[in-house]
């Protein structure tokens, strides 16, 4: 906990004092994408990549502006992308994730596939450390996050889910390697208990939290870390609790976030995503 907090504490320091003359470089094709390259990158010394997913109806640019990650990829050295969805026959944008979420339409759309052949892309023109790329994901985009975490396990060393849902069925999420898990949901967030997409019930916060800790083979329960994060500024005190379980397969984190009176897209305060990015940064794949 106090590692990860002052990780934290130094990245906010670099924004402050780091001048940036960083890239941002367009990836062509039929879904084009472009991707932030830091500052501070050197062919010869791999960095991590970090790959963020919007919500149902909203582009990538829309999800940067929110939780603002180019500047904590230029301080902290990674390479950044937050690609689009596919717009869908209600002129909104998806992730075609899980059965339940979000691809309302036929054919289906592989995004899957997609994602994946954006860290390859990427991965053939930089120096990606293999070893830490990851995925954040928010609402449809965590569905995203965590159905990549259930089918590319050994490529992605850890995901992100802010306020997002898996599968129904625990069964199929069916990982190849052990996978470090974050789940991050508001307690005011109309699908904490459970989401309904198209009638149907879709496991919530708590619940998709200890399906991973079984799909871990986590072996000590979930408790509550002493320490508390202020992620909201428009909540009182240290809001969110940090909850962990144990034991889990190649000792890999499943954590869960509790953010005490947020909702579905909670208030940002500048320490959200230092915090995400140094939880992000001490967990690469083993």
């Amino acid at each position: 906990m106090k590692v990860r907090l002052t990780v934290a504490v130094a990245l906010l320091s670099l924004l402050s004092t780091q001048v940036v003359h960083a890239a941002t470089v367009p990836f062509a094709g039929s879904r084009p994408f472009n991707v932030f390259i830091p500052s501070t990158y050197e062919k010869s010394d791999p960095v991590p990549l970090v790959i963020a997913l919007s919500g149902y109806g909203q582009t990538g640019a829309q999800l940067e502006n929110y939780l603002h990650l180019t500047s904590m990829a230029q301080s902290a050295g990674f390479i950044y992308v937050h690609p689009d969805g596919t717009i869908d026959q209600f002129g909104a944008r998806f992730w075609s994730a899980t059965p339940e979420c979000c691809d309302f339409q036929k054919p289906p759309v592989n995004d899957a596939a997609y994602i994946m052949s954006i860290i390859k892309k990427i991965s053939s023109r930089y120096s990606v450390d293999p070893k830490r790329i990851y995925v954040i994901g928010h609402s449809n985009g965590g569905f995203m996050a965590n159905a990549l975490a259930c089918k590319y396990s050994s490529r992605i060393a850890a995901i992100i889910n802010i306020a997002g849902g898996s599968f129904t069925s625990v069964a199929a999420c069916k990982p190849n390697s052990p996978i470090n898990i974050l789940q991050i949901w508001g307690t005011k967030d109309d699908t904490y208990a459970y989401n309904h997409i198209r009638g149907k019930p879709i496991p919530g916060a708590e619940e998709t939290f200890s399906n991973w800790g079984a799909i871990e083979n986590c072996a000590t329960p979930a408790t509550a870390l002493p320490d508390k994060l202020d992620l909201d500024p428009t909540i009182p005190g240290d809001e969110t609790t940090i909850f962990q379980f144990g034991g889990c397969t190649d000792d890999v984190s499943v954590d869960f976030w509790r953010i005490d009176g947020a909702g579905h897209s909670p208030v940002v305060s500048p320490f959200f995503a230092s915090e995400m990015v140094a939880w992000l940064m001490t967990h690469p794949k083993q």
